[in-house]
This record gives structure tokens, sequence and C-alpha cells, in this order.
């Protein structure tokens, strides 16, 4: 293979992955972006977006509106969203154990799953009275100071476990646990008792509750917890630990799993 042709492949590649940079650039809090702000956000030279926008656009990715001269992500992403949810089981199935549980308790509730160094939200049942703008679908948290995130990498080989620990747990507010030691002896509590307490770790003001959900092989892929404000949270109350644990046993078992 020629030099040239290394070279060519080589620029495709690059220039598919500051497209999916580009589209990962927009969020909820952000939904529309000039070329210059993608330009500075991504790094990337003018010319370079606007070539880029302009094929992402051809293919319905972004859309751009003539007034604001603004662009903003295109309908061909759903077609991408509901293949993804359409395969995701726990998120299809389970909706109706996250609005009981959001009954019972009155708090949000919410399903995750681990990926990379962060826990997604894949589904979420709001409350009469939710926390605004603190979660959505598609949102990314980190693993160490959220309920859920604490509660799925428990139940890890020591391996993840190290590898969290070495990338660093940052700190978000006074209660979040940083020191590599107190973070093990937690996850070894939260093993134990299979469930995980969020304590104003990520948010101020904020608890959550989260228990693990197995598949039928028995491994912990995602976590279903809730969500609320600390004043509201009684994280003494077994009543509602129960409760978050049940809703975790039922969708383990539509997920094939038996417990032995």
């Amino acid at each position: 293979m020629s030099n040239e042709t290394n070279s060519s492949q080589g620029y495709l590649l690059t220039s598919v992955k500051n497209a999916l940079r580009l589209l990962n650039s927009f969020s909820i809090d952000a939904p529309d972006k000039k070329v210059t702000e993608l330009a500075t956000t991504l790094g990337l030279g003018k010319s370079t977006v606007s070539r880029l926008l302009a094929t992402l656009a051809s293919e319905g990715f972004v859309t751009k509106d003539n007034v604001s001269k603004k662009y903003r992500l295109g309908l061909s992403i759903l077609n991408l969203n509901s293949v993804v949810t359409s395969r995701l089981e726990v998120n299809r199935e389970m909706r109706t154990i996250l609005q009981r549980l959001v009954y019972e308790i009155g708090e949000t509730a919410h399903i995750a799953v681990l990926e990379g160094l962060s826990v997604v939200y894949i589904n979420r049942v709001e409350c009469k009275r939710p926390i605004h703008s603190l979660s959505h679908i598609g949102r990314r948290n980190p693993v160490h100071c959220t309920s859920s995130g604490k509660v799925i990498l428990a139940n890890q080989d020591e391996e993840i476990i190290r590898y969290f620990i070495d990338n660093g747990l940052s700190k978000y507010t006074v209660h979040t646990i940083t020191d590599p030691v107190q973070f093990r002896n937690t996850l070894q509590i939260i093993k134990k008792q299979g469930y995980s307490i969020s304590i104003e770790e990520l948010h101020e003001g904020i608890t959550s509750i989260a228990a693990p959900i197995r598949d039928h092989t028995g491994k912990v892929l995602y976590a279903i917890s809730v969500i609320g404000p600390a004043h509201r949270m009684n994280i003494n109350d077994k009543c509602i630990i129960n409760k978050i644990k049940r809703a975790a046993e039922e969708i383990s078992e539509c997920l094939g799993y038996i417990k032995i």
C-alpha cells in the first residue's frame, strides 16, 4: 500500500472522528451552535467545521437555522436513537416498574448503565416535584459519587475497580469520597448490603439511592436509582430501600437472572 493511500485513509478516519466529536458537542444545555463556537470547542478551523457540517446536513444529522445561523441536531439522529433504544431490553420493558417506584416513593427514578468512566441514564420517570436539569436520558455522571455508579462498580472485578480509582476520584462537593482506601471500603459495604446511597456527593442538597440490576449471567450491568432533595429522601427508611431493591430484583428477573 502506498504512502499516499495510507495518508488518504488517515485523513478520512480523522474526518470521521471529528464529525463524531462535532455531533457529541451538542447537548440539552447547548442545543444550538454557530460555526465559530464549534470550531473553538473542537479546536478545528472554521473551514473544516463548515465542511463537516455541510456533509452532516446532507444526511440529515444536523440542520441550520437560516435566521440565527446556528446548527442543531437533525432528525436522522432519532433514527439511530430508535435503533439503540429498541435493543435495550431493560429500557424497553421495565418502564412500568419505574413508574410504580415513582408512585410508591414519590421521587424521580432512573435506570443507568456503565459506559466508559461514567454512568449514563437510559430511562427516567419523573415525579410530580422533580429536580430539573440534574438528570435526563443520555446524561453522563461520574461513577464514584453517584449511587448508580457506586452500586455498579461495587459489583465489578478488581481490575475494573482499580482502573476507576487510578483515573482519579474528583471532588464535586465536601461530601465526595476522594480517598482511595475509604472509597474501596465503601464499595465493599455496598456490595454486601446490596444497595448504595449518595448523600450530597455530586450535588449539594441532593440524595440518591440505587440497587444493582443483574443480567441472566448474574453480572451487574445496570442500576436502578431514586433521586430527590436531601430533606425529602429519608435514607434511614428501610421501606424505601427495600422497594428500590425489590424493583431491581424484578428487572433482573425480567432479564433472565435466577437468584440462587
